[in-house]
């Protein structure tokens, strides 16, 4: 039975990877026909600008290619299930993974986040917003936040989900303490995806392994029809990445960093694996932990830690060429997720 689920995984994978690749060129024509370039600011970042001006007109907004291959996958077979299947063991049964207990809020999420990241992005194309670069940091967590509340209450009251799950121990039970973590889970991961968006290919590819272990993690727990979705995410991002990685021919934008964080940050809440994420997403802890630590230095004594942040940019003002800062990043990740893996199964056969 699992080489059932198997097959179908990397057969959906496979899918959402053509059907990325099949929409690309018409979304890239699009976003250069109407300008949609990112805008360089210089003003509150001096070494990021002199690092990154040569980019700027770039189109942005390129995180459509992700979801939107996923989504028309995910819609065309729950379509032809509902036209042409008879049963969930049919043949389009066989490729619909929409269900109410493991892939309704992930996809709702990602729809949700996907559309704000949008809207921002627009907003900055068009210098909406202070300084023309769309909604400040401090409204984008709020999003995030006001998202997050949203997904609690799905979670506490509708799913009546209590426990956090610790390695090595077990679920304890937290009772509301849940409604904050998932809170904190959801700002952490949409703030961290979108600072790891930076360079050319850095998200993507970092998010690629993320995926891999969520995947992993849902086929090891049962949730066949979550880590059909996580291997369409991944599929979609393979296809991004043939065009993202430098030089990029377009950006990711908010549109794509907000979908994959929160979605990231979903996954690993109904696997409730939120304790691995840190392995599991291991730069984009590093990213955000490096803003926090410029932004609190600044704050309280009037100096920089780093030359730029997010720590990627650092990095790159070091003299790192950018192809060899996200190489290694990755290098990171693999090393990192592969670790984070080992240790959750190690942990489930210690508790048994």
């Amino acid at each position: 039975m699992t080489t059932f689920h198997a097959i179908r995984i990397l057969i959906l994978t496979g899918i959402s990877f053509f059907v990325a690749l099949l929409i690309t060129p018409m979304i890239t024509n699009v976003l250069y026909r109407y300008k949609a370039g990112k805008q360089i600011g210089h003003t509150d970042a001096p070494v990021f600008y002199s690092l990154h001006q040569k980019k700027e007109g770039t189109p942005t907004m390129g995180g459509v290619i992700i979801w939107g291959a996923v989504l028309i996958v995910i819609g065309a077979f729950f379509v032809f299930y509902h036209l042409f299947g008879s049963s969930s063991h049919g043949f389009w049964g066989y490729l619909n993974i929409v269900d109410r207990k493991e892939t309704y809020l992930p996809i709702v999420a990602m729809i949700i986040a996907a559309l704000i990241g949008l809207l921002d992005d627009i907003f900055g194309i068009l210098k909406i917003g202070p300084r023309g670069g769309g909604l400040p940091m401090k409204y984008r967590i709020l999003v995030y936040t006001i998202i997050g509340f949203i997904g609690a209450w799905w979670f506490y009251i509708k799913l009546q989900w209590t426990t956090l799950y610790v390695p090595f121990v077990g679920p304890i039970q937290i009772d509301g303490w849940y409604v904050p973590l998932f809170v904190l889970v959801m700002v952490a991961t949409a703030f961290s995806a979108n600072e790891t968006d930076g360079l050319d290919g850095l998200l993507g590819g970092t998010s690629l392994f993320s995926f891999a272990s969520l995947a992993a993690v849902s086929f090891a727990m049962g949730r066949y029809d979550l880590a059909a979705f996580s291997g369409m995410i991944m599929g979609a991002l393979l296809a991004f990445l043939w065009f993202n990685i430098y030089p990029a021919r377009f950006f990711m934008g908010d549109t794509g960093s907000m979908a994959l964080g929160i979605t990231m940050g979903i996954i690993a809440l109904l696997t409730n694996t939120a304790l691995f994420l840190p392995l599991f997403a291991p730069i984009l802890v590093i990213e955000s932990a490096s803003v926090i630590v410029q932004m609190t230095s600044k704050k309280l004594f009037k100096r920089k830690i780093f030359l730029s942040t997010p720590i990627h940019h650092h990095f790159e003002a070091l003299g790192w060429p950018e192809a060899r800062v996200t190489m290694r990043f990755w290098i990171i990740s693999a090393v990192s997720n592969g670790l984070g893996l080992v240790l959750f199964f190690l942990s489930r056969m210690f508790l048994r």
